[in-house]
């Protein structure tokens, strides 16, 4: 069942697809989710899955045309990097991701270029579907900033139909839209959040949940 809203608090998937598949999930917990967009809190040491070849290898392990012509399956394990915000506005194409050091501390701001997110409930278990555009851009605290990734993007954009990626043009653009609120200072680059701590009753669960694998709705 789609839903437009989910309670804070709430353990929700955060899942990316790619051509009807499962790309990657990460559990997180539901800070708010308004008219702004939806907020998630991904703690350290979360369970996770991704998409990997038969061999075990990411997709950024193995050239894309290599990829795409692999078998697939979904390899767990733990989500290794430092706890992280993730703010999905609503309506947009894109996300923005507040990083932290190993201390705790801001690090930057990551910019993750997707389409917009589908929320899905089914009860016992509930997420958000976005594809990832695989552009993205990572904007420092002194609000400079840098494409990332720009040369995956352009090798697998030769790919046509492969890509799930069909619009450069639009892509480019929504990132130069962002980066423009992140030079002026603007919301959410504007301090929005940058020292927030989660509840301290936020557990993390052992595994993902019965259900997280569900087919996705985009």
């Amino acid at each position: 069942m789609l839903v437009d809203r989910f309670e804070p608090g709430r353990l929700i998937m955060h899942r990316n697809v790619r051509h009807g598949r499962i790309g990657w999930v990460r559990p997180g917990r539901v800070v708010s989710d308004d008219e702004r967009g939806l907020l998630v809190w991904i703690a350290r040491d979360s369970p996770v899955a991704h998409e990997v070849t038969d061999a075990g290898l990411n997709m950024r392990s193995v050239p894309f045309a290599q990829w795409i012509s692999s078998s697939y399956r979904l390899a767990h394990g733990r989500w290794n990097g430092p706890p992280l915000l993730k703010f999905l506005p609503t309506g947009a194409a894109h996300s923005v991701w507040w990083f932290r050091d190993a201390q705790g501390r801001f690090a930057h701001w990551y910019v993750n270029l997707e389409e917009p997110g589908v929320r899905w409930d089914d009860g016992p278990v509930a997420g958000v579907d976005v594809v990832d555009q695989d552009l993205d851009v990572v904007v420092r605290p002194d609000l400079s900033w840098e494409w990332k990734d720009e040369d995956e993007f352009v090798e697998r954009l030769a790919f046509g139909d492969d890509y799930w990626v069909s619009d450069e043009k639009a892509v480019r653009a929504e990132g130069e839209r962002v980066i423009a609120l992140a030079e002026a200072g603007e919301f959410p680059f504007d301090g929005t959040w940058r020292d927030f701590t989660p509840p301290s009753d936020w557990d993390v669960p052992d595994e993902l949940p019965p259900g997280w694998d569900r087919p996705p709705v985009r």
